[in-house]
């Protein structure tokens, strides 16, 4: 089979690899209809994390069951199913609690399971499950979508969850005015998980017009494109005089957390989720002072997705919007550079073509 691997910085190759197969009683094997590039991919590709062997990479996938192991009982062959970006068996304490993302017996996608067995990334033609009872939601009623919905399904795997959970972590309610940080696929989803939240104000941060269009799109009511001080003084003018009460930080760098500080009211709440990339993200002195609620991290994106999904098939919420680019798998080097150089907010890779 077809499978994306990187070896070094800038180094995307997409290569044959033995085909998967069922290794333990839990498992499942998936081919995969439609994967995509995330934002985190890009800090190994940017050379911030470093690859020190050649490994399959990607996370998000939707797809086929083909075959399941003996001791799978949610799951049959020819359920259409999304993978969550994170593995998780469903029965261990952290997986009971919603915090799947810290499951004790997690496989890693383009890595191992916990029994040292080496597992597909999701950037490839076929992927072996482990954990598929816990892991794997199937989407009833549905063999296959066309690429419309193929999109939003895809975006619950990862963006749409983590925009929801940075939203939650923000306490973004009804009557909240809320500023996301981050213009990104995961930054544009937690605008549309604000709106689905009830928020009555969100402003977008964003220097993009595309993106600003899609923000636009999922409700955002205003578009900022200054930073520092500058912004935060916009959001107070949008504002009244107030800083904003929930605050989405989506990007992860020291500097987006100063800018999110910057734009949270004292005694508000702000929700994070960028993937940390160094820097001191955190002043404890501005959260005493300001008495500012932090909440978020890795999103356990499997407890959000059947609540996404039913909205996804009853046509109230659209995410698969975030993807601006589709291309066939055998281009995912050049996916990864049109993400690196901000020419596509986020590509859906299709292993059998466009």
């Amino acid at each position: 089979m077809r499978a994306t691997m990187i070896h070094a910085p800038y180094d995307i190759r997409v290569e044959d690899r033995p085909a998967p197969a069922i290794a333990h009683p839990g498992d499942a094997v998936v081919t995969v209809a439609a994967a995509c590039v995330c934002g985190s991919d890009l800090w190994p590709y940017r050379g911030v994390r470093e690859t020190s062997a050649p490994h399959p990479i990607g996370h998000e996938f939707v797809g086929t069951v083909t075959e399941v192991g003996a001791e799978v009982g949610t799951l049959a062959v020819g359920d259409f199913v999304i993978a969550p970006w994170a593995n998780s068996c469903g029965t261990c304490p952290d997986c009971r609690n919603g915090v799947q993302v810290a499951c004790r017996h997690r496989a890693i996608w383009g890595g191992q399971d916990e029994n040292g067995l080496d597992v597909e990334g999701g950037q490839g033609e076929a992927v072996r499950v482990p954990n598929a009872d816990g892991t794997l939601v199937v989407v009833p009623g549905v063999t296959d979508p066309d690429e419309k919905l193929l999109k939003s399904l895809l975006s619950l795997s990862d963006v749409m969850g983590t925009g929801h959970h940075a939203a939650l972590g923000a306490q973004v309610g009804p009557g909240r005015s809320v500023v996301v940080v981050g213009d990104g696929a995961v930054g544009l989803s937690g605008v549309l998980a604000a709106h689905r939240l009830g928020a009555t104000r969100i402003i977008a941060m964003s220097r993009h017009e595309d993106r600003a269009a899609i923000a636009r799109a999922f409700g955002a009511t205003d578009i900022v494109a200054a930073r520092g001080e500058e912004a935060a003084a916009k959001v107070s003018e949008l504002l009244g005089g107030v800083l904003a009460d929930s605050v989405l930080e989506c990007v992860g760098t020291a500097e987006s957390m100063d800018q999110a500080l910057r734009c949270t009211r004292a005694g508000g709440a702000l929700g994070f989720v960028g993937v940390p990339a160094g820097g001191a993200e955190l002043p404890i002195g501005v959260l005493f002072s300001k008495n500012i609620t932090v909440a978020g991290g890795a999103a356990s994106t499997r407890e959000y997705i059947p609540e996404l999904l039913a909205d996804v098939l009853a046509g109230s919420i659209d995410p698969g919007l975030v993807f601006d680019a589709v291309m066939p798998l055998d281009d995912a080097a050049e996916a990864y550079r049109a993400m690196d150089e901000r020419r596509a907010t986020k590509v859906m890779l299709l292993p059998r073509g466009e």
